[in-house]
């Protein structure tokens, strides 16, 4: 292993020069197999190992994520898939390991935004992973390690130069981190709150009843948090996010972004997409696309374009608002995470709309009466957390 790595460029290609090493003289705790990351892979790579590592250690599951310029489009564990799920990810036509169910509902539950994702496994990646990463739009991924077949089929994509970086499970950084902002040092000691059921004992609303699987949900949910960009919310079912809202200035608006992801996903399932007439040959990401606009309110200007027929071989009937909010009136057992406060009950009103059943977030709100009150009426449960999971 090198002690630095000279990288092409920064963030932009301006920026020059850039490298990455250790400020103690130690050697980096990665190896890169192939490929040659550049410096938001790397930033991606080390947030979604961390993210991965500790998944694993908190559920015991193995565990992966789909990162898109640090912060995570998707995270999930190891929890077995209902055939519908896996023909929305289309993943019905392979063979999947625990991993590869992993990454498979990673990937999956925002396929749009997880477009030219990193990788993160918690576990050796095997071939049946490799497989599925393979045939996906992916700049690189990271693992504790390769079987010798998965790291043949990684070497095989974007014509020899995928990005696979090999890193050391056992390495511990030390407990101060720091970065500089205009020429200027900022110092602080790690993030190194352990996130498990312990956070969820202090529950708040009438309702006091956390089934396991919605506690490893919420678990899900926060410790995803704990590595997104603030202001951030998720929401999180069978195992996996399936809505995140990162990067807002405004809760309200964290909530509603990661819900109406949330509430896609969920729209995918419906039997009329499961349906959807597309012509023969049509890639997987304009698949993707051309779901998203079905699914939208703008369908109907497409199909005045006729654009529909460079996709479908027959004109599909549009899901009114009607039959929409039907589908979604169904889903239920909703986990969400907050990494702050709710100072509103508005909040909770848009979660509720999009089937959340638990929440977790920090409380210490002047307002939280309001929060709690709006849960009761709902019937939701839930925890104060007393822990902020702000990321910058």
């Amino acid at each position: 292993m090198a002690k630095e790595l000279l990288l092409k460029y920064g963030c932009n290609p301006n920026q020059k020069p850039s490298k990455i090493f250790m400020k103690d003289n130690r050697e980096l705790p990665i190896e890169v197999l192939n490929g040659k990351p550049g410096y938001i892979n790397f930033l991606d790579a080390f947030n979604s190992w961390q993210l991965v590592k500790e998944l694993k250690e908190a559920t015991g599951l193995p565990a992966a994520a789909s990162f898109k310029h640090v912060s995570p489009a998707g995270a999930a564990v190891a929890v077995p898939m209902s055939d519908t799920l896996k023909k929305i990810y289309f993943v019905d036509d392979l063979a999947l390991s625990p991993l590869a169910t992993a990454y498979a509902r990673a990937r999956g539950a925002d396929r749009m935004s997880s477009y030219g994702d990193w990788v993160a496994l918690s576990d050796t990646c095997d071939k049946e992973t490799a497989a599925l990463i393979a045939r996906e739009v992916s700049d690189g991924v990271i693992a504790p390690g390769y079987t010798d077949e998965a790291l043949q089929i990684l070497k095989g994509k974007r014509k020899g130069n995928y990005n696979v970086v090999k890193i050391d499970p056992s390495y511990q950084p030390n407990p101060v981190e720091q970065k500089d902002v205009y020429g200027i040092s900022f110092e602080q000691g790690r993030n190194e709150v352990k996130i498990d059921a312990n956070m969820l004992q202090n529950i708040v609303s009438d309702n006091q009843n956390i089934p396991a699987e919605a506690a490893r949900d919420l678990i899900i949910s926060l410790i995803a948090l704990k590595y997104t960009q603030s202001n951030s919310v998720c929401y999180a079912k069978d195992g996996q996010a399936i809505g995140i809202g990162a990067g807002q200035q405004s809760r309200i608006h964290c909530t509603r972004l990661a819900g109406n992801k949330a509430d896609i996903w969920f729209l995918r399932q419906h039997p009329r997409v499961l349906a959807l007439p597309f012509r023969k040959n049509i890639r997987r990401p304009d698949r993707d696309n051309t779901i998203d606009v079905y699914i939208s309110d703008d369908y109907m200007d497409v199909l005045a374009d006729g654009v529909w027929e460079n996709f479908f071989a027959e004109k599909p009937e549009p899901l009114t608002r009607e039959e929409k909010r039907a589908w979604l009136d169904q889903l239920s057992g909703v986990s969400l995470g907050s990494d702050a406060f709710f100072p509103f009950g508005d909040n909770i009103e848009r979660a509720h709309k999009s089937g959340v059943q638990y929440i977790a977030e920090p409380g210490g709100s002047i307002r939280d009466d309001n929060v709690i009150e709006t849960c009761n009426k709902y019937g939701i449960v839930l925890a104060f957390t007393a822990q902020r999971l702000f990321h910058h």
